[in-house]
């Protein structure tokens, strides 16, 4: 992300021409500093939410761009910092259903479907590891209306009434994606303890 910040830095700092003054220093050193502040507390969020539409990472971390461009380029200002969060997530979803919409068409095969080697972890955090990835994977196998219900909610920690604002559903439509997706999920968590636990 150092490289997007620096390339937005002089984006908006008008390209790599020479600063004239005081003032534009200033602006750019501000520019730098927000997009540092939207690196920091919204990156990972756009890349989870982004993964989970597209199940690809290279995608994820092309929305994640874009939608961290768009928050730099906005003028307006939030109401509260829930309110930013949840414009990001917004427009993350819509850029992620564009994306889909778009591929749609073609025939594809995501490139990061081999897993990446890591190091193991100790035995205790790899079984919760494991657990966390298995609980993951079924979340990520429901259909969308679900799976983003599942997603916002557990994972992102949004209310019922947050998500339907996000998703542009009414309260009762995410009730019951929550509820049709928790019954999808128990057959395959029995036995199973987890934060999704229902």
């Amino acid at each position: 992300m150092g490289a997007w910040i620096a390339s937005a830095a002089r984006r908006a700092g008008g390209g790599n021409a020479p600063s004239r003054g005081a003032s534009r220093v200033a602006a750019r050193a501000s520019i730098e500093s927000e997009a540092n502040r939207l690196v920091e507390a919204y990156a990972d969020t756009i890349l989870r939410v982004s993964y989970t539409y597209l199940r690809s990472t290279h995608d994820a971390e092309d929305i994640c761009q874009d939608v961290l461009l768009k928050a730099l380029d906005r003028t307006g200002s939030f109401e509260s910092p829930e309110h930013e969060r949840a414009w990001i997530i917004r427009v993350a979803i819509n850029a992620a259903k564009d994306l889909l919409r778009r591929q749609s068409g073609r025939g594809t095969v995501a490139l990061d479907e081999i897993a990446e080697p890591a190091a193991p972890p100790r035995a205790t955090e790899r079984d919760l590891e494991l657990r966390a990835a298995s609980v993951l994977e079924l979340v990520m196998a429901l259909p969308l209306e679900y799976r983003e219900a599942i997603y916002l909610h557990y994972y992102e920690g949004y209310s019922i009434k947050q998500i339907a604002a996000v998703v542009h559903a009414s309260e009762s439509a995410v009730a019951t994606r929550l509820s049709r997706g928790r019954s999808k999920l128990r057959p395959a968590l029995e036995g199973v303890r987890h934060e999704l636990d229902f």
